[in-house]
C-alpha cells in the first residue's frame, strides 16, 4: 500500500450547542464551547493507492479541488447545525436554502427582511446569512473531521485513490482523526 497525505488550513466559526462537562474531569463547568466562536483549522488527508499511476499515489495538484472547497466554501464562515436553537430562530428570515449535497447554505435572493430596516442594517443580515454553512450535524471537530472525510472521499472517487483517513487540527493542542 502506498500513502500521500497533504495538509491544508483554514478558519472557521462554529458552536457546540450541545455541550455539557463533568466537573470531575473538567475542573469547572464553564461550557466555552457553547458559545459562538472560532478555530485556525489544520487538515491533513492521507491517500492511500494499491498501485502507482505515473510512479505516484496520485499528483498533489489532483488535491487542489479539495483546497479549492476550503477555501471556497469553509474558510471564514461559519458551520452551523440546523438543529441548533439559535439556528432555529433565524428559520422566519431563511425562507429558501440551497443543497449542495454535503450541506446548504441560504438563498440570499430569498430572505424575508423586513423593508422597515435601514439599509446598513439590511447589508448587515445578508452578510451574516452569507457566512452559513448549514449542516445536519453538531459541528464538534470529529463530525467536521467525518463531514470531511466524506467530501473528500466522494471528490476524489475517480482518481483510482481513497482517503485512508483524515486529520483535523482545530487548536494547536486539540486534533482528532477519521478513517475507516
Amino acid at each position: 500500500m502506498y500513502t500521500i497525505d497533504k495538509q491544508f488550513e483554514f478558519e472557521y466559526g462554529h458552536r457546540v450547542w450541545t455541550q455539557t462537562l463533568d466537573e470531575r474531569f473538567s475542573l469547572d463547568n464553564r461550557c466555552v464551547c457553547r458559545h459562538l466562536h472560532g478555530h485556525h483549522a489544520i487538515v491533513k488527508l492521507h491517500l492511500a493507492a494499491n498501485e502507482l499511476t505515473d510512479g505516484m499515489v496520485t499528483d498533489f495538484k489532483h488535491l487542489n479541488c479539495f483546497k479549492k472547497f476550503l477555501d471556497d466554501v469553509l474558510d471564514h464562515r461559519f458551520i452551523i447545525d440546523e438543529n441548533d436553537p439559535l439556528f432555529l430562530l433565524d428559520s422566519a428570515i431563511i425562507t429558501n436554502y440551497i443543497d449542495h449535497g454535503f450541506y446548504r447554505t441560504a438563498d440570499l435572493s430569498t430572505l424575508d427582511i423586513p423593508e422597515t430596516l435601514p439599509e446598513d442594517i439590511k447589508l448587515s443580515v445578508v452578510e451574516k446569512y452569507d457566512s452559513f454553512v448549514i449542516v445536519d450535524f453538531i459541528p464538534t471537530s470529529e463530525n467536521i473531521c467525518k463531514w470531511l472525510y466524506d467530501i473528500a472521499n466522494e471528490m476524489l472517487d475517480d482518481l483510482n485513490v481513497y482517503v485512508s483517513k483524515v486529520e483535523f487540527q482545530e487548536t494547536p493542542k486539540s486534533h482528532c482523526s477519521y478513517e475507516e
